[in-house]
């Protein structure tokens, strides 16, 4: 696994973990706010799909080892464009998107925009920023929160006011059309089942819908579930 430092077009570098492993499809892996390419649970995820694919895992600008501050999905889509330019220019046959909790609303935005995006998978994915119910209180929030305390990421996350303008992935969830793979969880504290519901009901592309029974939220569906969220996943990208 290779370290990389990249930059996007408003100038802010982007750290990247490239699994480079001679396959001719690559899997970009999109963590969550609060979340980090180096996290134990992004680490894991990013090795469940480096069995079969190459993966490109990368901290959004505000995380880890990146510059600049976190937006909330309003400038990040240039996280995501510049690590697909990477891509690209590593002669991918096919770029797959794997996104989680705000990765996802990310990944939906510019999979919409972009014609270089093969497949999408979408994780706990808000329909609409300002309806995130983010419910902190309840023991599926705060119990995994403190399960998967990692200091070091807590201390790097640099968040911006949140007021910036946002694209709603709602809005533009009919304009994809790459194949889409929404997956939820029943008990998901932070953002509701609806929210991937109503994505799911508006897409217009090929599509599947997985909610987790008692399931919770992103990368916690990978963590409790992960034999069968990671054939979910792999059968979804190989089919």
């Amino acid at each position: 696994m290779q370290n990389i430092e990249i930059h996007t077009k408003d100038n802010i570098n982007i750290a990247i973990n490239y699994y480079r492993n001679n396959h001719d499809e690559v899997v970009i892996v999109a963590p969550g706010w609060c979340m980090t390419k180096d996290s134990e649970a992004f680490c894991k995820i990013s090795e469940m799909f480096a069995k079969f694919y190459d993966v490109i895992s990368f901290d959004f600008r505000g995380h880890g080892k990146s510059g600049g501050f976190y937006t909330f999905t309003s400038k990040e889509i240039m996280d995501m464009d510049c690590v697909v330019r990477f891509a690209r220019k590593n002669n991918y046959k096919k770029i797959y998107l794997a996104g989680f909790s705000l990765g996802a609303a990310i990944s939906i935005i510019y999979a919409s925009k972009s014609r270089f995006i093969d497949k999408v998978i979408a994780v706990s994915a808000p329909a609409d920023f300002d309806k995130i119910e983010n419910e902190m209180w309840k023991k599926e929030a705060w119990g995994e929160t403190f399960k998967k305390f990692e200091l070091e990421r807590f201390a790097s996350i640099r968040p911006y006011p949140i007021f910036l303008k946002k694209i709603k992935p709602i809005d533009v969830m009919n304009k994809i059309k790459a194949p889409t793979l929404f997956v939820a969880g029943e008990n998901d504290p932070t953002v509701h089942p609806w929210h991937t519901k109503e994505l799911y009901e508006k897409a217009v592309c090929p599509k599947k819908y997985k909610e987790y029974k008692n399931g919770c939220h992103a990368e916690d569906l990978f963590l409790h579930f992960e034999e069968d969220f990671s054939k979910l996943c792999l059968e979804f990208l190989l089919n």
